[in-house]
């Protein structure tokens, strides 16, 4: 008896200490109180009932805890010492801090190779956008000198749609097979499609099988980029060191764009499908290396499993919730991408829209009245939680319209004669952004330690709205060192200072058993809020450049889709800002 219970004790200790949600919501006296009713507990299922004695002595000894925790409160006013953490040496506590068991050289090629996860990802989105148009050339839709094709809109929105659709259940696919697993297999799949998106320039029909190679290349990083995540979250406890890692993690991202950009544009100076051949190579290697340096989390649901039948296999995914709610993310996501190319006037674009939006709130009936374990951490999406990825949701759809609509304005308009740059020099002219990326990135990882993320996310909405507004009232003809230049360093403090502020709440929020879980929601709302920004700008541009077939033309509807993603930016900074007033507002209610 004695010994279950205090397994039991030690499991709620544990639980105290690393679930932030947990602390915030139950007092100190309500963890007492939840440990005298385990002991009590303890004496009913060892097979007796507890006497009067029993009770009585059971609330003494709570009592005398209660009255020593409380001078020992007052004696450590300032906060818990590093031994009293250390006693924490429940089993939970000793796997949440996986980190320990790591020599430094794995830990380095460990965090390496999950920082390459979401380093490929921006590599995928990256070496298309500056040879986007070389592409059409080749693959047969659109014309040499010709401004304006709508098809070549899918050769980026085709990876982006399944790359922020299939996210949401990527993490509780790791949760339940195991996150390295899972990791193994998205690098596997990004690399064998990403190697027949290069080889379609054999096809009958090269356009259709390459986007077709594109919109499954998409699944691949799909799987890495949450579980990549949940193994971060799922290592490192809580503190500075945590930070860091996820800081790192976010600093792959402006490297990786940047550098798929880089690739793309030299392959293309010979031949572009070698630019997807060396990328499926990279991709098969870091997989192989993964496998080697990436521990095995246990996990409880994985020793589940085990013994578990098809139909419990079922429920645990919540097959049906995630069924659903992909569902419903890829026909919002086609529509507003497929809008733009043809017109909301076709009756499919709409019926296609109108399903998806009707699926919404089924997925979330399903998930509030359904599923015994759904796929959202609902416990979890506090008021804060909501109001972070709020900030997220509209900081990243600002971003994604900078970033795609940038490159198009360097390709087609900017340069001395006014007729674009090559591919190349479009990469260089966005060198910037990765370099202040990176800075940003590694700055988060000390501020994230010393400021309320309340401020490092007003910062962030501050940086997405300057860079905006930079870029969308630079003049044309105006030297590429005026706005432009700055437009490119401030927006990447945007992009790194959001993620990383996000990732780091939703896996203190989360469970260790549901770190996949946090780093899907989070994932999908970046990548998903990217597609679809860039839907609506899409929309905005084609009703008003008068169909892009001359250069003022074009800049007029590059201008309306800027103004598109500042709308966002601005919503967002409203947004954060209500949060810090909040935030200081509650901090004042409790003073009191």
């Amino acid at each position: 008896m004695n010994g279950k219970c205090g397994h039991q004790l030690n499991r709620i200790n544990s639980y105290a200490y690393n679930s932030t949600w947990r602390t915030k919501l139950c007092t100190q006296y309500q963890w007492r109180q939840m440990a005298r009713d385990v002991r009590l507990n303890g004496l009913t299922t060892s097979g007796k009932t507890p006497s009067l004695q029993e009770r009585v002595d059971s609330n003494e000894s709570s009592d005398k805890e209660d009255n020593e925790s409380a001078v020992h409160d007052i004696e450590n006013q300032h906060g818990s010492t590093d031994q009293q953490q250390a006693d924490v040496h429940a089993p939970d506590a000793v796997i949440y801090n996986a980190a320990e068991k790591l020599t430094l050289p794995r830990e380095i090629a460990f965090v390496a190779v999950l920082c390459l996860s979401q380093f490929m990802t921006q590599v995928g989105l990256g070496q298309t956008l500056p040879i986007v148009h070389v592409l059409g050339n080749s693959l047969g839709v659109s014309k040499p000198g010709e401004l304006n094709s709508g098809q070549l809109a899918w050769i980026t929105a085709g990876y982006s749609l399944t790359v922020g659709s299939f996210i949401l259940i990527s993490g509780r696919l790791g949760d339940f097979f195991g996150y390295k697993k899972i990791l193994t297999i998205g690098l596997c799949w990004f690399s064998f499609w990403t190697m027949v998106a290069g080889l379609s320039v054999y096809a009958e029909n090269k356009f259709l099988l390459f986007v077709f190679a594109r919109v499954l290349q998409g699944i691949g990083p799909s799987l890495c980029l949450p579980n990549g995540l949940a193994l971060l979250g799922a290592t490192y406890p809580a503190g500075k060191r945590k930070d860091f890692v996820f800081s790192f993690f976010a600093a792959a991202a402006p490297c990786g764009s940047i550098t798929g950009a880089a690739f793309g544009s030299l392959f293309a100076l010979a031949w572009w499908p070698w630019a997807f051949f060396s990328f499926a190579i990279a991709l098969a290697t870091t997989a192989l290396v993964g496998i080697l340096v990436i521990p095995d989390i246990p996990s409880e649901a994985r020793e589940k499993r085990r013994t578990m039948s098809w139909h419990e296999t079922v429920i645990q995914l919540d097959l049906l919730g995630g069924a659903v709610g992909v569902l419903a993310l890829v026909l919002c996501n086609f529509a507003w991408n497929e809008a733009p190319i043809v017109g909301w006037q076709q009756p499919y674009v709409f019926s296609i829209f109108l399903v998806g939006i009707l699926m919404i709130p089924v997925f979330f009936y399903i998930e509030l009245r359904v599923s015994p374990l759904p796929l959202l951490p609902l416990k979890a999406l506090n008021s804060d939680v909501a109001f972070v990825l709020a900030c997220l949701a509209c900081g990243w759809a600002s971003f994604g319209i900078w970033f795609y609509y940038t490159f198009q304005t360097f390709l087609l308009l900017r340069n001395n004669n006014g007729t674009g740059s090559s591919p190349l020099l479009t990469t260089a002219m966005m060198v910037p952004e990765g370099i202040s990326g990176a800075i940003a990135a590694v700055v988060t990882g000390f501020l994230l330690s010393r400021l309320r993320p309340a401020w490092v996310m007003t910062l962030a909405l501050l940086a997405f709205t300057l860079g905006t507004v930079l870029i969308c009232t630079a003049p044309i003809e105006q030297t590429y060192w005026g706005q432009t230049f700055f437009a490119t360093i401030v927006i990447a403090w945007g992009m790194d200072m959001s993620f990383p502020a996000a990732t780091v709440i939703l896996s203190n929020t989360v469970d260790r058993e549901h770190q996949g879980i946090g780093a899907s929601l989070v994932n999908t709302i970046v990548n998903y809020t990217i597609s679809i920004g860039l839907g609506f700008a899409g929309t905005v541009e084609v009703h008003v450049n008068h169909g892009g077939h001359t250069r003022p033309d074009l800049l007029k509807g590059f201008r309306g889709a800027y103004y598109v993603g500042l709308g966002f930016a601005g919503m967002g900074l409203v947004i954060s800002v209500l949060f810090l007033l909040r935030s200081y507002r509650r901090d004042g209610r409790m003073a009191s």
